[in-house]
C-alpha cells in the first residue's frame, strides 16, 4: 500500500530540478501512505513528474522500488494497491519468455502493460489499486482506478497544470495550487455526509470513479476516459443461482480463495473483527487457511448500547486468534478529532472514522495488513434500509394520503416517544438507535417510490432545510438499472456505487493508511460481486433475512447465538458525546457568530436543531449536527491557512 502523486506542466517550461522538488513536496504530503521508501521520475521534456512514497508488503527489496520503468523503457508506473493475482500473471509472462529482475507485483502489471497494452492489462488484474501510468513512446498519462473504488485517485486541472494523487493534501501541496470551493459540493455534502464522486469540494478537482479510467495527452491536455468494469453488467447478467444451497457453495469457495490470496504478505498479517457477521466469516476463513492463529483487533465503547467489544471476543475465542481490543472513551475521541480534517482532506462526516482509525492504530502495533470484513452489505442485501424498502414497497397500494398520515403520526411520537416505545421490547430484540431509524422511516413512508425513499433514507439535511442557497438536491449515483429490479436489490446496486466508494471506503483507507496500515477487502474481490449479483434477492435476503448465504458460510464456524444481534454498524454514542464530553467544543463551532463569518451554511436552521439536541428533542440530529461540526473543523485545517 502506497502513496502516489504527480503533475503535467502542459508548458514545459518548469526546469528540472524544480520539477522535482515541486513532486517531491507533494510525494511528502503522502508518508504516513508511504514509510518505508520515496522515489520520483521525471520527464522534463513532456513536463511530467511522477512522485511516489511505498509501505513495503510484497518483495521488500530496491526491487520494488517506484516509480518503475518496464524492461523496454517505453513505461513507467506511480502504484498504489495490490494485486492478488500477480503470481498467475507473471507465470503466463514467463512461459512466453519475459523474465523479471524482482518479485513484485508491480513489475508484473508493468511487464503486462509492455505486452499486452493498459487496457487489456487492467482487465486482467484481481485486487485494489490507484495507477498512473506513462507511456513514454504515445506520450500519454494512463490513471486507473480499481473496480470496486478501495483505493482513491483525485485529479484536476488548473490552468495549464494536470495534478494527481492519493489525497487531496498531494495536490495541495504543490506550490501553483489554486482551490476553489464548490458550493454544490457544499449542498451535496451536507445532505449525504460525504462530497459523492466524481465531485470533490473544489471546483476542477475530481475523483476518479471507481471502475474507471483516464487518459491525457501530454501535448495539449486532451483527456479522454470510460469504464473498464461496470457493476450494471453483473446486474444484467442472468440470475441463474436460483438454489441456496448451490449458492452457498458457490460462494464459500470463493469467498475462500478471495481470502487466502489476500493472506500473502512478506510483513506481519491480522484482521479487524467486530463480531459482525462479514468481519466474522473472513475471520473463520483467515484461521482455516492459516497455520497459527490470526491476530485480531477490535474497538469497545462503555456505553453498552454501542459496545461490540463482547461479541467480537466470544467469536475471537471461539476462533481461537491471537485477540486484541481497546475501548473508545470520550476524552480520547475528543483529542483525535483535530485530526480528522488531516486524514480526509474534504469534509466527511461518518462519525465511525473515529473508532475506524483508533482499531486501525491498534492493529498497526502489531501488524502491517488486516483484512476488513466491509462490503458484505452492499453485495448481500445486509443494512436495514434494504429490508425496510422491499417492506415499504408492499404498501404502495395503500392511498398516499395514509401513508402520509402514518408517517406524520410516527414524527409525532418524537425522539422520546420512540425510544420509550423501543425500551418495552427484550433488549436482544431492540434496535440500535431505534428513534433515528424510526424518523427516517417516516420521512421515507411518505415518498412516491423507491428510489425517492432511498434518497431520503441516506439523506441528512435536506434541500428544505435552506441550509445552503447555492446547493442543488442531491441526486443518486448515474446508472441505468433494470426496470424489473426489485427494491432492495436496486437499493444494494445504489449502495456499491455511492455509498461504498464515497463514504465506506474512503474511511476505511484513510483511517488504516493514517497509521501505515494496509486494509484489504476479499468480501470486495470483483469476482464475488459478481457471483452475489447472479443470485437473487430471495437468496440474499432469504426470508426477510439479509447475507443469508453469508450467514450460512459462517454458521460451519462459528456457533450461530454468537454472532445472530440486531444490525449494528460501527457508530459511536454521538448523541451523549454531543451533550456533554464534546459539549464545549460543539459550542464553539457551531456558535452564531463563526457560522456567519465563515459562510457556508445559514446559521439559523443549525442552531435550532443544536437547540433542540441539547434539550434532547432534536429528532435524531446528532449525525447532522456531526456534518456541519466536520464542516466547520475542515474549513478551518484547509480554508484558514
Amino acid at each position: 500500500m502506497c502513496g502516489l502523486a504527480g503533475f503535467l506542466d502542459l508548458t514545459r517550461s518548469t526546469a528540472r530540478e524544480a520539477m522535482a522538488a515541486r513532486v517531491e513536496a507533494m510525494s511528502r504530503a503522502l508518508t504516513h501512505r508511504g514509510p518505508d521508501d520515496s522515489g520520483r521520475f521525471i520527464a522534463e521534456d513532456a513536463g511530467l513528474a511522477l512522485g511516489f512514497r511505498r509501505l513495503a508488503i510484497i518483495d521488500l527489496s530496491e526491487a520494488g522500488h517506484q516509480p518503475m520503468t518496464s524492461a523496454d523503457g517505453r513505461w513507467t508506473v506511480s502504484y498504489n494497491g495490490e494485486i492478488y493475482n500477480y503470481k498467475a500473471l507473471r507465470a503466463d509472462l514467463e512461459s512466453t519468455g519475459v523474465r523479471f529482475r524482482g518479485h513484485s507485483d508491480t513489475e508484473v502489471m508493468l511487464e503486462h502493460v509492455a505486452r499486452h497494452g493498459p487496457l487489456a492489462t487492467v482487465e486482467k488484474l484481481v485486487g485494489m489499486f490507484a495507477i498512473a501510468l506513462w507511456d513514454s513512446r504515445e506520450r500519454q498519462l494512463w490513471l486507473f482506478r480499481d473496480r470496486l473504488g478501495i483505493k482513491p485517485l483525485y485529479h484536476g486541472r488548473q490552468g495549464d497544470l494536470i495534478l494527481w494523487g492519493s489525497e487531496l493534501k498531494a495536490l495541495a501541496a504543490h506550490p501553483d495550487w489554486r482551490p476553489e470551493v464548490d458550493r454544490k459540493a457544499v449542498g451535496r455534502y451536507l445532505q449525504f455526509n460525504r462530497v459523492p464522486a466524481p465531485r470533490t469540494i473544489y471546483r476542477g478537482v475530481e475523483k476518479l470513479g471507481a471502475g474507471h479510467w483516464l487518459r491525457i495527452d501530454a501535448g495539449d491536455g486532451t483527456r479522454t476516459g470510460g469504464r473498464y468494469w461496470r457493476l450494471e453488467d453483473a446486474i444484467d447478467g442472468p440470475r441463474d443461482l436460483h438454489d441456496p444451497q448451490e449458492a452457498v457453495e458457490r460462494l464459500h469457495a470463493r469467498l475462500r480463495e478471495a481470502v487466502s490470496c489476500r493472506m500473502v504478505a512478506d510483513v506481519p498479517l491480522g484482521a479487524l473483527l467486530s463480531g459482525g457477521i462479514d468481519s466474522s466469516t473472513v475471520v473463520a476463513l483467515m484461521a482455516e487457511a492459516s497455520g497459527r492463529p490470526i491476530k485480531t483487533f477490535t474497538i469497545g465503547f462503555d456505553n453498552q448500547g454501542f459496545d461490540e467489544a463482547a461479541h467480537a471476543k466470544q467469536v475471537a475465542a471461539h476462533l481461537r486468534t491471537d485477540h486484541t481490543e481497546l475501548y473508545l472513551a470520550p476524552r480520547i475521541a475528543r483529542d483525535l478529532i483535530p485530526d480528522l480534517p488531516d486524514w480526509y482532506d474534504e469534509p466527511f462526516a461518518d462519525s465511525s472514522a473515529l473508532p475506524t482509525y483508533l482499531v486501525s492504530k491498534l492493529a498497526r502495533e502489531q501488524v502491517t495488513v488486516a483484512l476488513s470484513g466491509d462490503g458484505g452489505d452492499e453485495a448481500f442485501l445486509g443494512y436495514n434500509r434494504h429490508l425496510a424498502l422491499a417492506r415499504l414497497a408492499r404498501l404502495d397500494h395503500l392511498p398516499a394520503g395514509f401513508r402520509r398520515l402514518t408517517a406524520r403520526a410516527i414524527e409525532a411520537l418524537g425522539t422520546g416517544g420512540v425510544e420509550r416505545l423501543a425500551s418495552l421490547l427484550p433488549k436482544s430484540k431492540r434496535p440500535r438507535q431505534a428513534a433515528d431509524k424510526a424518523l427516517k422511516l417516516a420521512r421515507a413512508l411518505a415518498q412516491p417510490d423507491t428510489d425517492h425513499r432511498y434518497l431520503d433514507l441516506i439523506s441528512h439535511w435536506r434541500a428544505e432545510d435552506g441550509l445552503v442557497p447555492e446547493g442543488e438536491p442531491g441526486e443518486l449515483p448515474p446508472t441505468t438499472l433494470p426496470r424489473g429490479l426489485d427494491p432492495a436489490a436496486r437499493a444494494a446496486a445504489y449502495d456499491t456505487l455511492g455509498y461504498l466508494p464515497d463514504d465506506i471506503l474512503t474511511k476505511v483507507d484513510r483511517a488504516s493508511m493514517a497509521v501505515g496500515l494496509e486494509a484489504r477487502v476479499p468480501l470486495l474481490d470483483h469476482r464475488v460481486v459478481e457471483l452475489a449479483w447472479r443470485m437473487p434477492t430471495s437468496v440474499r435476503m432469504k426470508g426477510g433475512i439479509g447475507k443469508w448465504p453469508l450467514r450460512r458460510i459462517l454458521y460451519r464456524y462459528v456457533p450461530q447465538h454468537l454472532v445472530e444481534r440486531p444490525k449494528a454498524g460501527f457508530a459511536i454514542p454521538l448523541g451523549e458525546w454531543l451533550r456533554d464530553p464534546l459539549r464545549e467544543w460543539a459550542e464553539e463551532l457551531l456558535s452564531e457568530r463563526r457560522l456567519k463569518q465563515r459562510g457556508l451554511v445559514d446559521p439559523a436552521p443549525v442552531r435550532a436543531a443544536w437547540a433542540d439536541h441539547l434539550k434532547g428533542t432534536g429528532q435524531g440530529r446528532a449525525e447532522a449536527l456531526w456534518n456541519i461540526l466536520m464542516l466547520e473543523s475542515w474549513a478551518e485545517r484547509w480554508l484558514d491557512r
